[in-house]
């Protein structure tokens, strides 16, 4: 909330400023104009016409220059909405390796009506880490080892010759928040 009213805070403080500029540049223009009148070779329509033509290019620098501004803070405003949760996904994350290994265990227990209840809450939990953009990184047994998409932990002799250099095991799932990744998978390499 706080960033949020600091942003548009600055905001105002920027629009304030170039209306300040405008008007410093209207009013520089109007003296000038004023000063022109006492007497120079020009005519008095020259001189005007050239003093509006260059308060003209200065508006026009000046707007350019807001609109870019405009343009630069809308962008920055959707990066940040994009990315705001990263942080509470990024705490949910152990959450749901937790509940990924108990419903491996309770797979085990074979006690239905207990993992029929645990998959209710389950998938309800996945999908609303979904709707917010988390997205799990597929990896598996046998992709290729890729240093800027994975983070490998250890490497073990490979248990076929189809394994080496390539993932043998997957500790510990990796994923993205719309094309961010905010938890590397975390993998076994064959040697």
């Amino acid at each position: 909330m706080d960033k949020h009213k600091d942003t548009n805070n600055s905001e105002d403080n920027n629009k304030d400023s170039v209306k300040d500029q405008i008007e410093d540049l209207l009013d520089e223009a109007i003296e000038e104009v004023e000063a022109g009148a006492d007497g120079e070779d020009l005519s008095e329509n020259d001189q005007l016409k050239a003093d509006l033509e260059k308060e003209k290019d200065k508006f026009l620098r000046l707007f350019a220059e807001f609109e870019n501004f405009k343009r630069r803070t809308s962008k920055e405003r959707i990066e940040l909405f994009k990315t705001a949760n990263q942080e509470v996904m990024s705490a949910m994350l152990p959450v749901l390796d937790d509940f990924d290994r108990a419903m491996n265990e309770i797979k085990k227990a074979k006690d239905k009506n207990l993992l029929k209840g645990v998959e209710l809450i389950y998938n309800k939990f996945n999908e609303t880490l979904l709707n917010k953009g988390l997205e799990p990184m597929n990896v598996k047994q046998g992709d290729v080892f890729d240093a800027d998409m994975h983070e490998a932990i250890t490497q073990i002799p490979a248990p076929s010759d189809k394994l080496k250099g390539k993932i043998v095991d997957v500790v510990e799932r990796g994923y993205m928040l719309g094309e961010k990744i905010i938890r590397y998978p975390k993998v076994v390499t064959g040697k």
